[in-house]
């Protein structure tokens, strides 16, 4: 997406927070800024998704939970978008927990369909070459 340059007058102690975060995360103070932004403007958006920080990134996940938005379209798509099912799986969050996940497909459907693939394309024997440690003794 073309970035377009605008002026804006940003409270000194945000400028302190953000110039803190970009020094921690060792970025420029203009992509951190972009990033928070494009958080707050999903968050907006969904309400009830939070973005935190993991081992593979900033993922949206069901606020309250640990759990991430791909998981929860993965397992809708496993019983065929039935969502009804996907409350007796996800018997522990409210149908408005759920509700907020799929809103949050249905709007940033390429992000997470990426992340789905990749949890897909997972298979033992790419693990088993990944990760050799995992098979001492399995054999």
């Amino acid at each position: 997406m073309p970035a377009t340059q605008k002026s804006l007058r940003i409270p000194e102690g945000i400028v302190k927070e953000i110039e803190e975060i970009a020094r921690d995360k060792k970025r420029d103070f203009s992509s951190v800024t972009k990033e928070l932004l494009e958080e707050a403007i999903k968050a907006h958006r969904c309400p009830g998704i939070v973005f935190t920080e993991g081992t593979s990134g900033k993922r949206a996940r069901i606020a309250g939970t640990g759990i991430e938005v791909w998981e929860v379209i993965s397992a809708l798509k496993s019983v065929d978008n039935n969502f009804k099912r996907l409350t007796n799986a996800y018997d522990w969050l409210s149908v408005q927990q759920l509700k907020s996940a799929v809103g949050y497909y249905e709007l940033y459907r390429d992000e997470i369909d990426k992340l789905v693939t990749g949890n897909d394309d997972w298979t033992v024997e790419k693990i088993k070459k990944k990760y050799p440690f995992l098979n001492v003794g399995k054999e």
